[in-house]
């Protein structure tokens, strides 16, 4: 019954609770965890902090967005999103 259930998105908040939450319940579901923005850090090399001072909160957004684009294409995550990703209108669809 769970491989039929699909992904499951966990959006709120910074400090919220998504990271944790989203490990239990990937734990519990037997899937995948992704954290957007840790998935950002691993494909860029720096951290969320250097890409805001460099790129500012409009790049940032950006890439977020790209990020969570490529993530929810894959079958059956838990994805805990970053604070902001609900901003972004296309984010929310």
């Amino acid at each position: 019954m769970v491989e039929e259930l699909p992904s499951v998105f966990l959006v709120g908040p910074m400090g919220a609770g998504k990271t944790t939450i989203g490990r239990l319940l990937a734990k519990q579901l037997g899937r995948t965890f992704v954290d957007s923005d840790w998935y950002i850090e691993s494909q860029t090399g720096a951290d969320i902090a250097w890409i805001f001072a460099k790129e500012g909160e409009a790049g940032f957004r950006e890439r977020e967005t790209r990020a969570i684009d490529e993530l929810t294409q894959q079958p059956q995550i838990v994805l805990a999103t970053g604070g902001g990703a609900v901003m972004a209108a296309e984010n929310r669809e």
